[in-house]
């Protein structure tokens, strides 16, 4: 999946503004400027744009995660830094840690899915966060990624066309 395409459907999602980003990023002790955030937010096909990496991508997700929950205990971020190997940034990392950002359950996982119209189990959605290499792991492909991107944008930004009927109709009166 693309990187920048993550980054910006978050900010939507959001409803971020550059300095906001770069708090987040200022979290995980990430310094960044408001033009490399607005060049991380352009479409592939413009001038200035500039792609994500996943170093930037893993340390917004991270800042976010302790935006929404707290920073972590020294002790604990000093032994989990020192034994975690250098891992590629992948869809299953993304879709754990927007997992932990948002203190999903797997209820909350099923319905975000729900509301990007993408029909999933809990048995699949568990195989996601299973360690590579284990018997029922299934790697997240782009498509589920996107979907449930789309339903983390429906959630926290629900479209219009979705509202319910208009308070002035003859039947919301009593």
């Amino acid at each position: 999946m693309i990187n920048n395409l993550v980054l910006r459907r978050l900010r939507y999602a959001l409803n971020l503004r550059e300095d906001s980003i770069a708090q987040i990023f200022a979290l995980s002790g990430h310094k960044i400027t408001s033009f490399s955030i607005s060049c991380l937010l352009k479409k592939e096909e413009e001038d200035a744009y500039v792609e994500c990496t996943d170093v930037v991508l893993e340390k917004f997700l991270d800042g976010l995660i302790i935006k929404n929950r707290g920073a972590k205990d020294d002790n604990q971020t000093q032994s989990t830094q020192n034994s975690a190997e250098v891992v590629r940034l992948n869809n299953n990392i993304i879709m754990k840690k927007l997992r932990i950002a948002f203190e999903f359950r797997d209820d909350d996982m099923l319905d975000v899915m729900k509301k990007a119209g993408f029909r999933f189990s809990k048995t699949e959605m568990t195989a996601l966060f299973r360690k590579r290499g284990t018997r029922n792991f299934k790697a997240c492909g782009d498509q589920l990624l996107r979907n449930f991107l789309t339903g983390i944008c429906e959630k926290f930004r629900p479209s219009e066309k979705k509202e319910s009927a208009p308070t002035d109709s003859p039947w919301s009166k009593k």
